[in-house]
């Protein structure tokens, strides 16, 4: 025959398992809401109130101000960044910037009222066939996509000037808010690109 008391240890144990086993679950549910919660996060478009971050090289992650940038300079990749939170929005492609500072007396009207002291922001992915858009001609003062040589002119809205790009790059308006580059509003016109089964990057489809 059992003892009582060892019958009333077991039921201890177990019961101090199940509560254990509960509590693990719990936990390890919450960090996976945690986890989904940080990847919608940065996979978020770009939101009003979001800075402008440095993409790459040692500065990535910190926040562009204007002086950072120098008028007639190339272009300078940039990715939307939580300043709440801290959080850079680097989870889609699609969220990749090209940022550049132009005379605010050589840009359009529309292009100037997106402007900032002169930056503009527009969709960094070529709407061809999804290249990064990171070539510069200097002397045109034009984005170059080096993958099949579309043009597109920073100052009067990102149009396609030449090369086979079918539409024009999607711009993000700015503003500036404590010194920092900072988004106003949704990108103005359509982000994505024409041909993704042709995107040498294997990135999303156009939208």
């Amino acid at each position: 025959m059992s003892n009582p008391d060892d019958l009333e240890l077991s039921r201890r144990a177990l019961r101090r398992r199940t509560v254990l086993r509960a509590g693990c679950a719990a936990a390890l549910a919450g960090a996976c809401r945690a986890r989904a919660d940080e990847t919608d996060e940065r996979s978020a478009p770009p939101q009003a109130g979001d800075a402008l971050a440095f993409a790459f090289g040692p500065s990535a992650g910190t926040v562009i101000g204007p002086a950072d940038l120098v008028i007639g300079a190339k272009q300078t990749l940039a990715y939307p960044i939580n300043r709440a939170s801290g959080l850079v929005r680097d989870g889609t492609r699609l969220n990749q910037l090209i940022v550049v500072r132009v005379d605010p007396e050589k840009l359009a009207a529309d292009t100037r009222a997106r402007a900032a002291d002169g930056v503009v922001a527009y969709s960094g992915v070529c709407s061809h066939t999804g290249c990064d858009v990171t070539d510069w001609i200097a002397a045109a003062q034009h984005f170059k996509c080096p993958c099949h040589e579309s043009e597109f002119d920073p100052s009067d809205a990102a149009r396609v000037v030449s090369g086979p790009a079918p539409w024009q790059l999607a711009a993000l308006p700015l503003k500036i808010v404590d010194g920092a580059l900072t988004i106003a509003g949704p990108f103005e016109g359509k982000v994505g690109f024409a041909q993704p089964g042709l995107d040498p990057f294997n990135g999303p489809p156009s939208q």
